[in-house]
């Protein structure tokens, strides 16, 4: 049975649910579309669990309570996470096909039942080891690559994607400016995340953490089933909140809706990509491992994570700038700008030692950070349309579900075999190379 047919099973149960949805758009007393960017943005922030920023706080009492040691740990996790990229596409494809509504719901839905799991994997552990006699690493080894799947699927890959893309549907000629509010609220909430995880750990235990996470994740989907919505047209109506009427008045923008074999034989799509998971491979392994990178140049703990603030404001700023002149602004530029901040970020860490290294880290990422949240949200639908928005979106979301598991991993890899990150520096470096010439004739396919 794929995953297709077990996806139509569900949602013919769910159909019996749709009486006890009592939210028509249609009659709203404004548009629809701004309750979206709010329980949308809502759901990004409701795949925190499923991020990097949301594992993190819970790798060293987890790692312990299951005897694993660090790398072990850290190696379940880049097995989880690799093989959710290779159904984050598919996923895509349940969106286009289902729409926001179902897929936000069951991969929110999942992904509480997941955490749930997670909370007790010790006493799951135990009995497997009891039942079978087998008293080994491999056990708990195997039984958290196979909860970090699905926390990684669900989490940051699907829910991320459905919430994400329902807000851009709904809008066009706005979307920059929509995006940019989304990305203000999201940008705080992630950067805030660990702080109100790690109290939940210090004050509630690890266990009870998730399953509080768990808890608040199960009200979240009857608000996903509630007020999520498809596409404005269902409803007779048209993005943006423009009439039929007014929309006639004016000269008729036609798009084309490109699909994801189109799609990939357009150079924009593998430049873009790519820029896209350079980010999420460079800030994955810098985050993960950040107190030692700078503990390498003899900078304190304190220090380290000092860098966090003015990073988090440089891409705020950037974001809103941008967002709200990508309406206006041809996108490539964003793109070859991200590029060279890339380029910057990894001169920074190449320095590192050096004062002005620290402020070429901080500017880069900060502007690298930025712009992702406005080019891999606004530009896809704009380059490519809607109508297979899902599929093309899944695709580029497995591009950076794979670049983010082996970061960490690599990152440990060059420091503990060279004893310097340096190595990185130099990959980072020729990629970002790469990716500012290859993207030289990329144009908007539209």
């Amino acid at each position: 049975m794929n995953i297709k047919l077990i996806f139509e099973l569900l949602q013919i149960q769910m159909s019996s649910l749709n009486k006890f949805s009592f939210i028509n758009p249609n009659k709203f007393p404004f548009f629809y579309g701004y309750i979206l960017l709010f329980i949308g943005s809502l759901g990004i922030l409701a795949s925190i669990p499923g991020q990097t920023v949301g594992v993190s706080i819970f790798t060293d009492p987890v790692k312990d309570a299951l005897g694993l040691s660090r790398n072990q740990f850290s190696n379940a996790y880049m097995i989880g996470t690799l093989l959710s990229a290779f159904f984050v596409t598919k996923a895509g494809v349940l969106f286009d096909l289902y729409g926001a509504r179902y897929v936000a719901f069951f991969a929110t839905l999942f992904l509480g039942i997941s955490l749930l799991l997670c909370s007790v994997s010790v006493e799951i552990s135990d009995s497997i080891k009891n039942v079978f006699n087998f008293n080994s690493w491999i056990v708990p080894f195997v039984l958290m690559t196979i909860l970090f799947f699905f926390i990684r699927f669900c989490g940051q890959g699907v829910l991320t994607m459905a919430s994400r893309n329902m807000i851009m549907i709904w809008f066009d000629k706005n979307r920059g400016k929509v995006n940019s509010i989304s990305s203000i609220a999201v940008t705080l909430g992630f950067s805030s995340s660990p702080i109100f995880i790690n109290y939940l750990v210090d004050n509630h235990g690890w266990e009870m953490s998730w399953q509080l996470l768990a808890i608040c994740l199960f009200i979240f989907s009857f608000c996903v089933f509630q007020l999520y919505r498809n596409r404005p047209e269902d409803f007779n109506l048209l993005p943006d909140g423009v009439t039929k009427k007014a929309k006639t008045t004016k000269a008729i923008k036609v798009e084309t809706d490109f699909t994801l074999e189109e799609t990939k034989k357009t150079r924009a799509f593998w430049m873009i990509g790519l820029t896209l998971a350079f980010n999420s491979f460079f800030i994955t392994g810098f985050t993960f491992h950040v107190v030692s990178i700078f503990g390498s140049q003899d900078y304190s703990k304190n220090q380290a994570i000092a860098v966090f603030i003015p990073i988090s404001i440089i891409a705020i700023s950037v974001s809103t700038l941008c967002n709200i002149l990508s309406d206006y602004v041809h996108h490539k530029i964003y793109v070859y700008i991200m590029q060279v901040s890339g380029l910057l970020a990894s001169l920074g860490l190449l320095f590192l030692s050096n004062t002005f290294g620290v402020y070429l880290l901080i500017v880069g990422l900060g502007t690298c950070g930025g712009l992702f949240a406005v080019v891999n949200a606004v530009t896809w639908p704009r380059y490519y349309g809607r109508k297979y928005l899902g599929v093309i979106t899944g695709k580029v979301m497995s591009f950076l579900v794979m670049a983010s598991a082996i970061a960490p991993s690599l990152f440990s890899y060059c420091y503990s075999e060279f004893g310097t990150y340096g190595y990185i520096s130099y990959l980072t470096l020729a990629f970002s190379v790469f990716l500012i010439i290859g993207s030289l004739k990329i144009r908007n396919p539209q």
